[in-house]
């Protein structure tokens, strides 16, 4: 629902109903509203800005109805689960989707190749993205000599166990970019980051292969929710 001095009331509206954007001033309006403070809109508001058209307010708040007005389950979403909304087009459901990685990339360093000097400097940078996730992820940071971050690379989706994890996916990007290093990272959905035995497993296997192909691995993390684990720091496959 949009909160103006002339607060709009939410309601389902008829095929005849005249879209809400032609029934409020312009200074209402979401993309009038967005464009002088973006930070004091609602929610309701921003999504209507990235929707557009004329029926933009009634199918944002169609939106955020049927994600409960949370934004976190919004960002998990497949743009194929958005897009079932009606008046969001397969097109729309990519822009939104745009919009909520835009806005997680505040959170990463100004800098345009961050330093890693420790466990914490890798966590940052992965931390918040990760922790939404409803799934295992493992990304790697490739690094140079300096070990300053080249990319961070999307590496497998599912359980990180020994069995199922290709070690030599993992190095694969790191050698045609020729980095000197990388950083391991996989989330835990569990919101728990202690170390499973496979951890461990696979920690081994990854150091290993990287003392061969002259790419020292220099940390594993696992990314919970508000908490990461080093396993380096613990000493758990690296030793």
């Amino acid at each position: 629902m949009i909160t103006t001095n002339n607060q709009l009331l939410l309601h389902t509206p008829t095929h005849y109903e005249q879209p809400k954007l032609k029934t409020i001033p312009l200074r209402e309006q979401p993309a009038y509203r967005v464009a002088q403070n973006a930070t004091a809109c609602n929610l309701t508001e921003l999504m209507a800005a990235v929707i557009g058209g004329q029926r933009q307010i009634e199918i944002a708040q169609a939106l955020l109805a049927r994600f409960e007005g949370d934004i976190r389950r919004l960002y998990q979403a497949h743009p194929m689960e958005l897009a079932k909304v009606k008046g969001i087009s397969q097109a729309t459901a990519v822009r939104i989707k745009a919009a909520l990685n835009l806005g997680l990339r505040l959170n990463l360093p100004n800098e345009e190749r961050p330093t890693i000097n420790s466990p914490a400097d890798a966590a940052a940078l992965v931390q918040h993205d990760m922790s939404l996730l409803e799934k295992e992820h493992l990304r790697t940071l490739l690094l140079d000599r300096r070990n300053r971050v080249l990319e961070i690379v999307e590496v497998y989706q599912g359980s990180v166990n020994s069995s199922q994890v290709r070690v030599g996916e993992i190095f694969q990007a790191a050698v045609g970019r020729m980095a000197s290093a990388l950083v391991v990272v996989h989330n835990h959905p569990s919101g728990d980051p202690t170390p499973s035995p496979d951890d461990v497993a696979v920690t081994r296997a990854i150091v290993q292969a990287g003392k061969l192909l002259d790419i020292e691995v220099l940390d594993h993390l696992v990314i919970g929710q508000g908490r990461w684990v080093s396993l380096k720091e613990r000493g758990m496959g690296f030793t």
